[in-house]
């Protein structure tokens, strides 16, 4: 293995209120959320930080089309090892305000489906492989 040339701080999201898509994360992932003006991080209980800064006229992508507006990044979350797990963690995104992209039409064979955050951002409930 190569010696690094940089260490990943944090994943950063655009949105128009970054406080309010901060919440829907922390209700999805768990965390603490930390504020600083146009800027919110949540650091989760891993350790890792989302970060959410202010943008206006954020235009979200447009799923599953890339030739317009690509979904330029998205988070991949583990939900549950079975169907009935991810099911309920489904029931609690949608809840959360999330919107279903592409939910797995395939009978059971994905382990993923596809959401947009409040604001337009594509992610993924896993299944725990």
């Amino acid at each position: 293995m190569t010696e690094p040339i940089a260490r990943l701080r944090n994943v950063v999201l655009d949105c128009p209120d970054p406080r309010a898509l901060a919440e829907f994360y922390a209700a999805v992932i768990g965390g603490t959320i930390e504020e600083d003006g146009d800027w919110v991080d949540l650091v989760s209980p891993g350790r890792v930080k989302v970060s959410f800064q202010k943008v206006e006229g954020l235009r979200p992508p447009e799923w599953p089309r890339s030739d317009v507006n690509a979904q330029q990044v998205h988070l991949d979350l583990d939900a549950g090892r079975t169907d009935e797990e991810i099911d309920a963690a489904q029931e609690k995104v949608l809840a959360l305000g999330a919107t279903p992209l592409d939910l797995d039409d395939d009978n059971g064979r994905r382990d993923f489906r596809v959401y947009a955050d409040p604001v337009g951002h594509p992610f993924c409930l896993c299944k725990i492989p």
